[in-house]
């Protein structure tokens, strides 16, 4: 990244982070949400996040936005992920191991099948 050396220079990087950000949050097909709070990253939401991530890579899905929130107030649930998709309902995910996240991405996010058995009621 370039030094930032003016006001000028400053403006202009602000411009294209928020085109940035702009461009995402409106061209995603779907949005994946991890739980990050700390009884999240002790019951193993990073390792969640990084399995998400991974696959995503792997697979080659594009159009997904992956952001993490802090606690969402199930602590006996952790790991939880979340997914919207489009402008259909969010579906919130509890006890979500790496392969349980994968299944999800592949059936849900990818398939638009919810996967039930893991499914919170909220």
């Amino acid at each position: 990244m370039n030094k930032i050396k003016s006001l000028d220079d400053l403006k202009r990087v602000r411009e294209e982070a928020l085109e940035k950000r702009s461009k995402t949050t409106t061209t995603g097909k779907a949005q994946v949400i991890v739980g990050m709070g700390t009884c999240g990253i002790a019951a193993g939401a990073r390792e969640t996040m990084k399995a998400v991530l991974d696959f995503i890579e792997a697979e080659n899905m594009e159009g997904i936005i992956v952001t993490q929130t802090g606690c969402i107030g199930l602590c006996e649930q952790e790991p939880i992920l979340q997914v919207v998709r489009g402008e259909e309902e969010k579906v919130t995910y509890g006890k979500v191991t790496p392969e349980i996240a994968k299944r999800i991405l592949k059936e849900h996010v990818s398939g638009g099948e919810i996967v039930k058995e893991f499914m919170i009621t909220l």
